[in-house]
């Protein structure tokens, strides 16, 4: 690339380490609004989720304006992660706005304490996320690789809480709203975790050139792939 354009694309990485930064900060908030109880905190998130869809649309538009001068095929395959990157995060965004939601919903009523312990969930989708961003950031497919089975024990805790929640309700139907609150709560986690898992995915074929999505509808014949591009610093 030229060297206008290899600036562009140095524009382009930065950019989007800023903004994984900043979809942390939002689901740290969020989660942060729920433990605490605090109303305060939630009207922060959609604050922060807004600052979010901009960088995504920016991302975009200058994702496209690259692609437009015929990158290297290293620097092209940086830049499609980098739009994939940019989606799951702004997507972050919006499941810490709907956890904040339900919290400040949660604040009117009085605490109902599952069994299962919601803020470990959160901490470790939040843990996942946090891995995945840096994994990104220091080109580290090994952390990435690390990240994608911990989506499972997110999974499971998300199953659980269903159950125990649904038996709830049967027993005590006082706690219907309540319990309904904290279900969207954990499935949103659920969902933070399944784009972590995203995240990591993209780090790995950034850094190896290998598509460790669907595994089992990968083609042994595929053609390689070209080596990493740029390191995002």
């Amino acid at each position: 690339m030229a060297l206008n354009s290899t600036r562009e694309l140095d524009e382009l990485k930065q950019k989007l380490l800023r903004m994984a930064a900043h979809a942390e900060t939002t689901v740290r908030l969020a989660i942060q609004a729920l433990v605490d109880r605090d109303d305060a905190l939630a009207l922060r998130v959609r604050e922060e989720e807004a600052v979010l869809d901009q960088f995504e649309v920016q991302l975009d538009q200058q994702s496209i304006h690259l692609l437009t001068q015929a990158p290297a095929p290293a620097d092209l395959r940086f830049i499609a992660v980098g739009m994939k990157i940019s989606h799951d995060l702004e997507r972050v965004g919006d499941e810490a706005t709907t956890i904040a939601g339900r919290a400040r919903a949660l604040n009117r009523e009085p605490l109902l304490q599952p069994r299962v312990d919601i803020p470990r969930m959160a901490n470790l989708a939040l843990q996942m996320l946090t891995d995945a961003i840096a994994s990104f950031l220091d080109r580290d497919p090994g952390l990435a690789r690390a990240v994608i089975p911990r989506d499972k024990e997110v999974d499971a805790l998300n199953k659980h809480l269903n159950r125990e929640l649904a038996n709830g309700m049967v027993e005590r139907p006082a706690t219907i709203t309540r319990a309904l609150h904290l279900i969207v709560i954990a499935k949103s986690l659920e969902r933070i975790a399944d784009h972590a898992t995203n995240i990591a995915e993209e780090v790995v074929y950034l850094c190896e050139g290998e598509d460790i999505r669907h595994p089992s509808e990968r083609s042994s014949e595929a053609p390689p792939v070209p080596a990493a591009g740029p390191h995002p610093d």
